[in-house]
C-alpha cells in the first residue's frame, strides 16, 4: 500500500470507501472533505494499492491533542495489515511535531474495531465524547 496525501482526483473513491466502511452519519462528506481541506491538507491521508484508494485516514491536531478520524479499509483489504499501517504513520506524523497523545472516538457498540485499537496500545479513557453541531449538513 503507498500513503501518500489526499488529491481533489480522489473524491468520489474517499466517499464510496467511507459509505461502505460505515463511516457517515450526519455531516456532508464533501463539506468535510473541503474543510479538512483547509486546515492541514497533508495529514488526509490515502491508502492506494494499484492507483486505487482502498484506506483513509485524517488526522488533526490544534497543539494539545492529535486526533484520528475517519479511519476506513476498503473490505477486500481488510485484515492485511493497512490500518496498521496507516495509525503508524498517522503516529509517525503527529510525534514528529510533538504532539503528546492522540484521541479518536469509536462507536461503543464497534467491538471489532475498539480491539482493533487495543491491539495497538490505544485504552478507554473515563470520558464522555460530547459534541454540538453547529452547522447543518
Amino acid at each position: 500500500m503507498k500513503i501518500r496525501p489526499y488529491e481533489t482526483r480522489d473524491e468520489a473513491a474517499v466517499i464510496e470507501l467511507w459509505r461502505e466502511c460505515g463511516l457517515l452519519r450526519w455531516s456532508d462528506p464533501k463539506k468535510d472533505i473541503a474543510r479538512k481541506m483547509k486546515v492541514n491538507p497533508e495529514w488526509f491521508l490515502v491508502g492506494e494499492i494499484d492507483g486505487r484508494v482502498m484506506a483513509t485516514c485524517m488526522l488533526g491536531y490544534e497543539g494539545h491533542r492529535g486526533w484520528i478520524n475517519l479511519l476506513g479499509v476498503a473490505s477486500p483489504y481488510r485484515g492485511g495489515g493497512h490500518a496498521k499501517e496507516l495509525m503508524a504513520e498517522a503516529e509517525r506524523l503527529m510525534r514528529a511535531i510533538g504532539c503528546a497523545k492522540i484521541n479518536l472516538q469509536v462507536r461503543s457498540t464497534n467491538t471489532e474495531v475498539i480491539a482493533f485499537y487495543e491491539g495497538l496500545g490505544y485504552s478507554t479513557d473515563p470520558l464522555i465524547g460530547m459534541g454540538k453541531r453547529l452547522e447543518a449538513d
